[in-house]
């Protein structure tokens, strides 16, 4: 089979709150509606030429037809707990979660941290929930005069060491990663443990592009496993395997945006076959957590404007699909994630432009690409694809 499929997840731009909300504290959180308003309105001339502005009101956006549109579009609702990316991935890729992965607002239990000082042989400091720049200021002296690492966490579900490069190798911060990643099991299964590098002196420190995530394993076969068993290839872009603990695919890791961009282009126009799956990380990592919304715009015109040749790019039987994960609204106070649907365009020589309507899962999705390679796999989701391809 000689059919391709990339899936472009815009990590954290979301489209308006779901029907949930107010569960997660997020009521009135719309990432690309009231970033629309506060930028004054979006020129992004190709992503509305693929539909965008047909799937919710956005300032300087027009609603275009059909017969005036490149793509198919519509939206898609979360139903597993949780609006993270790991969450919002295994949706996609056909897994529910029933509830939320556990978060550590007043920090980690004094258990949890001996347990790992014990088996890591390292000392930590920190250990309260901050922004990773604020945390670096806060206790990066104390830790380049004793070596401890810097133990933190956010809103989201996950375990991160900070340390600098001059004082904790990259190989030892990692090592001491897959400790945690290893010891933190139910109860306390945490979505990702991250290592997170920083250089620079104090007062001026700044987080390298050597990240890593270490996720928990997905507990049932996704999209990714079951074009593995059928033998369909699978490569990624971006952090996707560290999201998949790297079960069924392998992935180029990516310094930014325009990086990720570059890589996504090329296999569009080179010879490779299979399922792409790409995540693009500086609209939540660099905007959506700062909330940047001048920044996170500049992104999204960045992402706009590369689309054109990507389109060229794609054959008779290439399907780009164009969603997120969840949403991080830069205009509200939060700097965390928000419950939101996503954003779904269909691009493609053989896309009927169109609308495939409000999917009640990210699911869908990834049963809607299982279906367009031949396999029986559609996860807890229902393919659109007859809605959204000409036969």
């Amino acid at each position: 089979m000689t059919r391709r499929a990339a899936i472009i997840i815009l990590d954290g731009v979301g489209i308006g709150e779901a029907p949930d909300a107010d569960v997660y504290g997020d009521r009135g959180s719309d990432t690309l509606g009231n970033l629309s308003r506060a930028v004054g309105g979006f020129s992004l001339p190709n992503l509305e030429r693929a539909g965008l502005g047909n799937i919710s009101t956005l300032d300087g956006m027009r609603a275009r037809g059909a017969d005036e549109s490149s793509g198919a579009w519509g939206k898609m609702v979360p139903r597993s707990a949780g609006k993270d990316s790991t969450t919002g991935h295994w949706e996609i890729a056909g897994v529910h979660l029933d509830s939320a992965f556990p978060t550590y607002p007043n920090g980690f239990p004094k258990e949890i941290v001996a347990e790992f000082e014990a088996k890591s042989g390292k000392r930590t400091i920190g250990n309260v929930a901050a922004s990773g720049t604020t945390i670096i200021d806060r206790f990066g002296p104390e830790h380049e005069r004793t070596g401890a690492l810097i133990l933190y966490t956010s809103a989201d579900s996950v375990f991160q060491i900070a340390a600098h490069e001059q004082v904790v190798p990259l190989d030892e911060l990692y090592r001491v990663c897959a400790v945690a990643r290893e010891m933190l099991v139910a109860p306390n299964d945490v979505s990702r443990v991250i290592a997170r590098p920083f250089v620079g002196e104090p007062g001026a420190y700044t987080r390298t592009k050597n990240r890593r995530d270490f996720s928990i394993a997905p507990p049932s076969e996704t999209l990714l496993d079951a074009l593995a068993a059928a033998g369909v290839p699978r490569a990624g872009v971006g952090k996707v395997d560290d999201l998949f603990a790297g079960r069924s695919i392998e992935s180029k890791h990516t310094a930014s945006n325009a990086d990720g961009i570059t890589a996504i282009s090329k296999w569009l126009s080179g010879g490779d076959q299979g399922l792409l799956l790409a995540n693009l990380v500086d609209f939540d990592q660099a905007f959506g957590h700062r909330n940047d919304a001048a920044g996170f715009y500049g992104a999204l015109r960045e992402f706009d404007a590369s689309l054109p040749p990507m389109l060229a790019s794609l054959q008779g039987d290439d399907l780009l699909f164009i969603t997120a994960d969840h949403g991080n609204d830069p205009t509200t106070a939060s700097t965390d994630h928000a419950r939101e649907c996503v954003p779904l365009l269909v691009l493609g020589p053989r896309v009927r432009p169109g609308s495939v309507g409000t999917r009640s899962t990210f699911s869908d999705l990834g049963a809607s690409v299982a279906e367009w390679f031949g396999i029986g796999f559609r996860g807890r989701g229902t393919s659109f694809l007859s809605q959204a391809i000409v036969r």
